[in-house]
């Protein structure tokens, strides 16, 4: 497990970093307290992930916008 900041991390870096807790706390193999860091550590993650979508999503639905495209929704099918 890397000690690096959460909040340092790229989207990319984060989704490895919580791909590897998962994989650790489903093996079994670490003591307790270890296992209660780890899944702190993976809460965090979750939620610097989740962050960083919502903020990429906005900047999709700024780009849209920009370009006089319905932010929101999708065009109806045979249109």
């Amino acid at each position: 497990m890397t000690d690096k900041p959460v909040e340092t991390m790229s989207f990319e870096e984060a989704m490895g970093a919580l791909e590897q807790v998962v994989g650790d706390l489903e093996r079994g193999e670490v003591p307790l307290e270890q296992s209660i860091a780890l899944y702190e550590r993976g809460a965090a993650l979750k939620a610097h992930c989740a962050k960083k979508l919502a903020e990429a999503e906005e900047k999709v639905e700024l780009i849209r916008a920009q370009e006089g495209r319905a932010v929101g929704t999708t065009p109806a099918e045979g249109m």
